[in-house]
């Protein structure tokens, strides 16, 4: 393959990878906008964001299969055709419970772009080289949320929150077209990959009985959790609480996404040192104490702006250690169900997430006490898991120190 061919591929299926993320990261400075012009409130607009991520869990489910059954190509085609119209109608949207419908649609369609570019990874380039090229793919998908909040607030600020659509549009667009052009047909269809209900199903089934995944699965989900309701919660914290501009409030996000980014590359050295079990649990008892003197401080009305966004950037750090080696913990007992069991973390992780960002929503209190709250639990729940799960699995399945997995 040529050095050309290399770069362009690799261009295309990271892009394909971060059209999820982008989608979530750019319309956040939008909230407040969003909620006076259709009428209602942040809190209901964060439904919004839960619903793209019930998508994103139930599409990861269904793509898989679909991409075995009938090649690459085709499932990818319909995602990203879905993905398009569905930002047309978000664009279009009159009333909140139109928006958050659409969005759940929009996730459909991402998710195909992000599934497939996983498994084409898998197919277009040697084993040996697979670590090196989703690390390239890291790479692109971590530039979404430092960049996307940044240019979705000054798109906001200058075209109002439609415009955000209007460039996911053209997002999806643009790689239906690179992805009819110069993606190549991978993997060819399948006829005899059973699509029933019954064989998928017993195949999950195996997969969650086994000790090492669904501890470090849980705990990742839970930390993930956490994540999200910082994501879900952010916009009515700082723009709403501590009134914050839409531009500010993307240099903030960015900033933040730096402590969640940074501390998942510093994780690759510190794997020469310590194993990924030692990692994920001194991360989750950090993150545990770091939650906790969080919340005291909210309830106590401790924290301003920059206290605030100190206490952030620390308990994301905690995330970017744990989120990498819980995942790839989780997948490294299995060979031939590896596909199946990244299917079903992966949907773990967006369920468990969902429902974080949803009750973000629903306990609103015009104060950061439900993010924190919500934040803090996920911590706790999630070194609880580690503590309990630890005794069951006994001598784990080592992970592969070159992993590196791909989320938001």
């Amino acid at each position: 393959m040529s050095k050309q061919r290399y770069f362009l591929l690799i261009l295309i299926l990271g892009t394909l990878a971060a059209l999820g993320p982008f989608s979530i990261d750019m319309y956040l400075p939008g909230f407040p906008a969003i909620a006076k012009d259709l009428r209602t409130s942040v809190a209901e607009v964060s439904l919004s964001l839960s619903s793209f991520f019930i998508g994103v869990s139930a599409g990861q489910l269904l793509y898989g299969p679909l991409l075995d059954r009938f090649g690459r190509k085709k499932p990818l085609y319909v995602g990203l055709l879905l993905y398009v119209a569905a930002s047309v109608g978000c664009y279009l949207a009159y009333s909140i419970d139109a928006l958050i419908a659409l969005r759940f649609v929009q996730a459909l369609g991402s998710c195909a772009a992000t599934v497939a570019s996983v498994a084409m990874v898998r197919d277009l380039f040697p084993v040996k080289d697979s670590a090196k090229v989703f690390a390239l793919l890291s790479l692109v998908i971590s530039v979404s949320p430092m960049l996307a909040p940044t240019v979705g607030s000054y798109m906001i600020g200058a075209y109002g929150w439609q415009s955000v659509f209007v460039v996911l549009f053209v997002m999806g667009a643009l790689m239906l077209l690179a992805a009819f052009l110069w993606l190549p047909e991978s993997y060819p269809p399948d006829p005899s990959y059973s699509l029933h209900p019954r064989p998928i199903l017993t195949n999950f089934w195996t997969v969650s009985k086994n000790p090492q995944f669904f501890t470090y699965a849980l705990t990742g989900a839970m930390t993930f959790g956490g994540l999200l309701a910082y994501v879900s919660g952010s916009p009515l914290v700082f723009m709403d609480i501590f009134g914050v501009s839409e531009q500010h409030y993307g240099w903030i996000f960015a900033l933040l996404s730096v402590g969640f980014i940074g501390s998942s590359q510093v994780n690759s050295w510190v794997l020469r040192y310590y194993r990924s079990e030692q990692i994920v649990l001194a991360a989750m008892v950090c993150q545990s104490l770091i939650g906790a003197v969080f919340l005291i401080g909210t309830l106590l009305g401790w924290f301003g702006l920059l206290a605030t966004v100190g206490m952030l950037f620390l308990f994301l750090c905690c995330l970017g250690f744990a989120n990498p080696n819980a995942a790839a913990l989780s997948i490294a007992p299995f060979a031939k169900n590896a596909g199946s069991a990244a299917a079903l973390m992966g949907a773990t992780q967006m369920a468990v997430g969902a429902l974080a960002s949803f009750g973000v929503s629903v306990f609103n209190t015009h104060t950061a006490v439900p993010m924190v709250a919500i934040m803090a639990a996920s911590a706790f729940l999630a070194l609880l898991i580690q503590l309990i799960g630890r005794r069951i699995i006994g001598e784990p399945v080592a992970a592969a120190e070159e992993a590196t997995v791909l989320a938001h």
